[in-house]
């Protein structure tokens, strides 16, 4: 007997504006009947009115809060009756308990598996599979620990300049410079609250700056048997605050053998983590 995937025919988009719009638009297209979710903030919001149906989540929670409810999201999807749910970018996408919560509930979480994501959605350890998958790494610390003394010791082993990033998250959250010792704990400090407040964890690393880096991300494509492909890589270098604008495709500097080098590096470690979904691996290249 086949085990045929479950068909998805409603659709909850756990995100907010232009993201969520995006998420009805395309599910609309299939035509299949979508879902949203709103904070208080957000009533008026458009992509509450884009749905076919629209639910107040987090009463007396903040407007950025409210979409880490997980509890909550996963209640309205099972009193909706919906398929599956789709997290778009930011926020929970990254969450792998939310991923499994889906699972657990018997609704398809449209991306990575929960496994997949605690290997690659926390960057430290998405650079523990780098290594193991034979991929170069710039230095830097595993998570942050409380302790300030273990904190600058782990610094003064990365050395300085030196960035935060936080370890469950993107989005140009939780990323601060750090250019000596006497900024440090207050840096570090501001960033663990900023990632808090994006992703609801407060787990944060410390990575080595590359100055005037080009970054560069392969975009992979995997199924539930184990193929992997990619679909060439990509030149998101101009940024604003950590976040990109322009990505340009393919990048012009790269020469046929760094372009299939890369896209091997992407390949290895998606096969080490067992990838399956859509995705992409980001590297940074020095000027």
């Amino acid at each position: 007997m086949i085990n045929r995937p479950k068909k998805i025919r409603r659709l909850l988009a756990a995100n907010r504006g232009e993201i969520a719009i995006r998420i009805c638009r395309a599910a609309s297209e299939l035509g299949i009947e979508t879902v949203a979710i709103y904070s208080n903030e957000d009533r008026f919001a458009l992509h509450r009115f884009k749905a076919d149906e629209s639910y107040l989540i987090g009463e007396g929670k903040g407007p950025v809060e409210a979409y880490l409810d997980i509890e909550t999201i996963v209640h309205i999807a099972k009193e909706t009756n919906v398929d599956a749910i789709h997290p778009g970018y930011g926020l929970l996408s990254e969450n792998p308990t939310f991923a499994r919560r889906c699972r657990e509930e018997g609704i398809i979480f449209v991306g990575p598996s929960p496994e997949v994501m605690e290997g690659l959605g926390n960057k430290v350890s998405a650079r523990e599979l780098a290594v193991k998958a034979g991929a170069p790494v710039v230095p830097a610390t595993n998570a942050l620990p409380e302790d300030e003394e273990i904190i600058k010791a782990e610094a003064a082993k990365v050395g300085y300049p030196m960035i935060t990033k936080a370890s469950w998250g993107g989005g140009g959250r939780g990323m601060r410079e750090i250019t000596c010792e006497k900024d440090l704990l207050r840096e570090v400090d501001a960033a663990k609250r900023e990632a808090k407040a994006a992703f609801g964890n407060d787990e944060i690393y410390l990575e080595k700056l590359v100055r005037r880096a080009r970054h560069v991300e392969v975009q992979i494509m995997g199924d539930a048997h184990g193929n992997i492909v990619h679909l060439f890589e990509r030149d998101c270098s101009v940024q604003r605050r950590n976040q990109k604008v322009v990505e340009r495709a393919p990048a012009p500097y790269f020469s046929d053998e760094k372009r299939k080098e890369l896209c091997e590096a992407a390949l290895k470690i998606a096969r080490t983590a067992g990838y399956s979904c859509a995705g992409i691996m980001i590297v940074c290249l020095k000027k």
